[in-house]
């Protein structure tokens, strides 16, 4: 079992995030793990710093803790060129410690260039295309691609890797899961999908992040989720498709405390921790990514080192 913390790039600035990475490697963490965003969900949170900046900025100050996106989209708002190429540079630079999580992306992130965001018939096709295309440009030499969405005409990454990244599929229904068989290694969800994981063909790592908040007190972490986190409540289908942080803010004004409490772990109890986790762990996710939407990072940090991590790390399928 792999365990990861999330940096939450909306909550936050850009020093600030790259101070917390350094601290997860303190701490213990196998991995951090970050979005990929042009916004952030709410306004509240106030942050979405670029995601590639960070990472070469993490990898430069940390020794070996693993660096995942979590997840970006390579079909839209980047070309899968580009992604091939960042990606390919991050693994060098990094030492072999980059995975790249990819998605078929949201509309939050993925409208702001001026082009459709397509229904998600159209969505997965570009996001395969993608996948293809990067995936060919990883063999080396000049490439031409010809797709319905996407296109490259004499392309070469130049600088490639000995060992290649990771390519870990995010899904959340049959399609994505069909992409994850044909062209992942591994996969990524935010939903214990224990249904799909099991029909996943792939020998690689099956991440997913498991909501919790610390503090000292479940009150104040169940506020703390309401005030910065609440759009995650209305769950996957309104968070892939929209548009600004007002709409989120719109989507998540009746949440309440007992909605939060229900789904997330929150506060100091280790056995509650445990509990949220283990649903993750029985769906067969061998990477189990903290999501932390308390108050306060660094008290978070500690109570891992001191508490949550041993027992966390000893967590098996309940059919084991």
């Amino acid at each position: 079992m792999k365990i990861g913390y999330k940096l939450q790039t909306e909550g936050f600035g850009p020093q600030e995030i790259i101070r917390q990475a350094v601290a997860a490697e303190q701490a213990g963490f196998d991995f951090v793990e970050m979005s990929d965003h042009f916004h952030p969900w709410l306004e509240e949170q106030g942050h979405s710093a670029n995601t590639w900046v960070l990472l070469a900025n993490i990898a430069a100050k940390t020794e070996r803790i693993g660096l995942v996106t979590g997840v970006t989209c390579p079909s839209y708002r980047y070309h899968p060129a580009i992604i091939a190429q960042a990606a390919a540079t991050l693994q060098i630079v990094s030492d072999g410690r980059f995975t790249l999580g990819v998605g078929a992306g949201e509309r939050l992130n993925e409208h702001i260039i001026g082009t459709e965001f397509h229904g998600v018939r159209k969505r997965h096709e570009r996001f395969r295309e993608a996948l293809e295309i990067i995936r060919l440009l990883w063999q080396g030499g000049y490439r031409t691609y010809e797709g319905k969405h996407l296109q490259i005409e004499d392309a070469q990454v130049f600088d490639l890797p000995e060992t290649l990244p990771e390519i870990c599929v995010a899904i959340s229904g049959p399609r994505s899961l069909q992409i994850a068989n044909d062209l992942g290694d591994g996969l990524f969800a935010i939903d214990p999908l224990g249904d799909l994981v099991s029909r996943f063909t792939g020998t690689g790592p099956r991440f997913c992040e498991i909501p919790l908040a610390w503090a000292p007190d479940v009150e104040t972490a169940a506020q703390a989720v309401l005030e910065k986190s609440r759009f995650i409540l209305p769950g996957w289908k309104v968070l892939s498709e929209l548009p600004n942080p007002v709409n989120f803010d719109a989507s998540a004004q009746f949440v309440t405390a007992d909605d939060v409490t229900e789904q997330f772990a929150c506060g100091p109890d280790v056995a509650r921790h445990l509990e949220v986790a283990q649903t993750f762990v029985d769906a067969g996710f061998d990477h189990i990514v903290t999501m932390n939407a308390g108050p306060d990072p660094d008290g978070f940090l500690q109570f891992f080192a001191d508490e949550l991590a041993a027992p966390l790390r000893g967590l098996t399928p309940a059919s084991s």
